[in-house]
């Protein structure tokens, strides 16, 4: 490893994840499964990726763990916040996500993690009932209780560093409003005053932990770090933060997909995406309120790829369609669909078709770890506010849209933007450009 001034990875790395559902209990039990030699990482980039780094007789291809200080499994510690009280062994055998005999080997470790009470608000997740829920007056009031939950759990289990990542539902959509969300003093008085309206319970989680010097992840679409008055905050604080919403399936595929057309030259008529989920997220995102927050975060991938203004013959009126479905029977296992009506030489239609018959939780889970793992890792190295590398594992990168930044939603410049950070992390240069 060269030499680096990024700080060692010692001591034990606490992830508090805000959810113990179906996604939480698949990630907690995969890295201690792994952990045992009795499960592999797969999908994991920080595990299993290679990076070049040197030119010419210089070069190298190594791991993630080979550039830069990476935390080991080994030292994970799992905390969790949810509205069910049920431990994350239990969580686990209710999702179905994964058979018996890949949960039981560690069923002692996963028994062990018991959510602690969520800052929740109903009026947020109308379709969720659990009552393992903090009697919080005001937000502000919900800002304290987590600091707390977050200085005792780092306390009790002898942590170094924490790192807080959204593992929990799609909140209903909360519209950017200049007056509480742009100035992190408003936002504070927004907090204090319990403007419900402005203010979700995600914001309290993020706040929290930025001020508890942890970074903070979101992994769904709600509006929670990605307004000036969190940046400003991370700035204040230090520290890193990135979302958002988790890129495993539908979206990961587009933004690999939307690449070949453009590059190809070829035009768009249309893209129709439908999916059938049947999971906690599926019921969740079933309430209208709900799903627009998703649908907002499903939406903006393609237009920032194939872009009318660059290619006016090309792109100029595509349509464009999102739809979830929520369908029981199918449960964790969703099915994609994407019908993509093309056109090439001389305007002659062509379709392509795309069914891609996933299973969420394990599209996600190893997103989980390479988010905390790099967040770490950018804390450590002293990178703090919108981690852009990271754009990658996420479905809406966070941009700054108040002086007109488009975020990068093409998967391939995505991972170059990975690369670069991770060689300029271990010391190297980041010598691949983005056309």
């Amino acid at each position: 490893m060269k030499h680096t001034s990024v700080k060692p990875a010692t001591g034990k790395l606490g992830i508090m994840v805000v959810g113990c559902g179906a996604v939480a209990t698949t990630f907690m039990t995969g890295v201690f499964m792994a952990r045992k030699g009795l499960a592999k990482a797969i999908g994991s980039m920080t595990q299993y990726d290679k990076i070049r780094v040197g030119k010419g007789s210089e070069k190298k291809y190594l791991k993630y763990g080979d550039i830069v200080p990476l935390a080991s499994l080994d030292d994970i510690v799992f905390g969790t916040w949810d509205v069910y009280p049920q431990n994350a062994y239990q969580a686990a055998m209710y999702a179905q996500v994964l058979q018996e005999k890949d949960i039981n080997p560690v069923k002692d470790e996963l028994e062990k993690i018991v959510p602690m009470k969520a800052a929740f608000d109903i009026n947020y997740a109308k379709r969720l009932t659990g009552d393992n829920v903090k009697d919080c007056k005001t937000r502000w009031d919900m800002v304290e209780a987590i600091r707390k939950d977050i200085r005792d759990f780092k306390a009790e289990n002898n942590c170094e560093r924490i790192v807080v990542i959204w593992a929990a539902s799609t909140e209903i959509y909360v519209p950017v409003d200049e007056s509480c969300h742009y100035k992190l003093e408003d936002l504070e008085k927004a907090m204090k005053a319990d403007d419900r309206e402005h203010v979700a319970p995600s914001m309290c989680y993020a706040y929290a932990a930025l001020t508890e010097g942890a970074p903070f992840i979101m992994g769904a679409p709600n509006t929670t770090v990605d307004i000036p008055a969190m940046w400003e905050l991370a700035e204040k604080t230090k520290m890193p933060i990135a979302g958002k919403d988790f890129k495993t399936g539908q979206t990961l595929v587009k933004s690999g997909f939307a690449p070949i057309i453009g590059t190809r030259c070829l035009g768009l008529s249309g893209w129709f995406s439908t999916n059938i989920l049947g999971n906690r997220d599926g019921l969740v995102l079933d309430e209208p309120d709900n799903f627009r927050t998703k649908e907002v975060s499903k939406l903006s991938t393609l237009e920032t790829i194939l872009k009318a203004e660059d290619q006016p013959d090309l792109y100029k009126d595509y349509y464009h369609k999102v739809r979830i479905n929520y369908y029981p029977p199918r449960n964790d296992n969703k099915e994609g669909w994407d019908n993509i009506d093309i056109f090439g030489w001389m305007g002659y239609p062509m379709q392509v078709k795309i069914n891609f018959l996933c299973r969420d939780s394990i599209l996600a889970a190893p997103l989980l770890l390479d988010l905390c793992l790099l967040s770490d890792l950018a804390a450590r190295a002293g990178r703090y506010g919108t981690q852009r590398f990271l754009s990658f594992y996420l479905k809406s990168p966070q941009h700054d849209y108040t002086v007109g930044e488009e975020a990068v939603n093409n998967l391939y410049q995505q991972y170059t933007m990975l690369k670069n950070a991770i060689r300029e992390m271990g010391g190297y240069e980041a010598d691949e450009e983005i056309d």
